[in-house]
């Protein structure tokens, strides 16, 4: 299974000020982290989980190809990296996770029955309003 810490070596991590909560903090602290990674140009990844990440995550990268992740949840800058590495893990992991295959079932012999008497019921119901 491909991990953020496997990929490491090829992510690139951005620091900058962080917005919101945090008092003097904010305008001292490069505590927002943005993670950097250029799925086009990675060489840990194989051709088919190349084109995989390039398909499923299409709507998060950038034109050329990279995924940004940016985050400000947290005070520290390491808690906001760990953050930024957690995120990327479960985009890889959504991303390379098979659907399951749907198996195809038939009603049941009881299921059939109750619903043909309902219906029985129904007909009967609307056959006693009309006029005679």
């Amino acid at each position: 299974m491909l991990t953020a810490s496997k990929l490491l070596p090829e992510l690139q991590f951005l620091t900058s000020r962080s917005s919101g909560p945090g008092g003097q903090n904010v305008n001292k602290v490069n505590s927002k982290v943005t993670l950097r990674f250029d799925i086009k140009q990675s060489a840990l990844l194989s051709e088919s989980e190349r084109e995989t990440l390039l398909i499923k995550l299409a709507s998060k990268l950038t034109t050329d190809g990279e995924l940004l992740i940016s985050v400000q949840e947290h005070r520290s800058q390491l808690a906001n990296k760990e953050a930024a590495m957690l995120k990327l893990d479960q985009l890889l992991k959504k991303a390379f996770t098979k659907p399951k295959v749907r198996k195809k079932t038939k009603p049941t012999k009881s299921s059939k029955e109750k619903r043909f008497s309902e219906k029985k019921l129904q007909g009967e119901k609307k056959k006693w309003r009309q006029k005679l």
